[in-house]
């Protein structure tokens, strides 16, 4: 498996786009009101399989990681590939769930909320930023422009891994409250 794209093509104004595309629908949903679904789908079971996903991605991440620094590059696109197919998956449940539910409150009191508040807050911010980021750092790297996919990687590796990982610590915080 082969795939990488031409060194000289222009892949920021897919990136720019992309990510504008994706945030602007994700804050759209705080403004729309709930769809009616009509359908017979039980859509409580979306954050569910959102923090499946979730905890999938992160998997894929660390076994990317695992691969790179064993100079393995093949498995590390595969793997690479799996966790941008997961958070694809994940996006759509996620636009899904959030275009035909209300927001769910968190419940707790006390340290435990001012926690989950600080994780749900870090979790949102960086997974806005996070959109470009990987976006970017997938594209130098089909690009073959190694030196600047690992000037990045290094911020976006992290950086997803805690978006991913915090998402399905949200879940588990918050799924009593569903």
């Amino acid at each position: 498996m082969t795939v990488e794209i031409n060194k000289d093509y222009n892949y920021v104004p897919w990136v720019i786009g992309l990510s504008i595309a994706i945030n602007a629908i994700v804050v759209a949903l705080l403004f729309i009101p709930e769809l009616d679904g009509g359908t017979s789908f039980d859509i409580t079971l979306l954050p569910l399989l959102n923090a499946i996903l979730n905890s999938f991605t992160f998997v894929f991440l660390l076994a990317a990681l695992f691969m790179i620094l064993r100079k393995n590059i093949t498995w590390h696109k595969r793997f690479i590939f799996a966790a941008f197919t997961t958070t694809t998956f994940f996006l759509v449940s996620y636009l899904t769930y959030h275009s035909m539910s209300t927001s769910t409150s968190y419940g707790g009191e006390g340290i435990i909320a001012a926690i989950y508040y600080f994780i749900l807050i870090t979790h949102i911010v960086l997974a806005a930023a996070i959109v470009p980021l990987a976006l970017l750092t997938l594209f130098r790297g089909l690009a073959m422009k190694v030196d600047k996919h690992r000037k990045i990687a290094r911020w976006t590796m992290p950086l997803w891994l805690y978006v991913s990982l915090t998402g399905v610590i949200v879940y588990l915080m918050i799924s009593p409250y569903y």
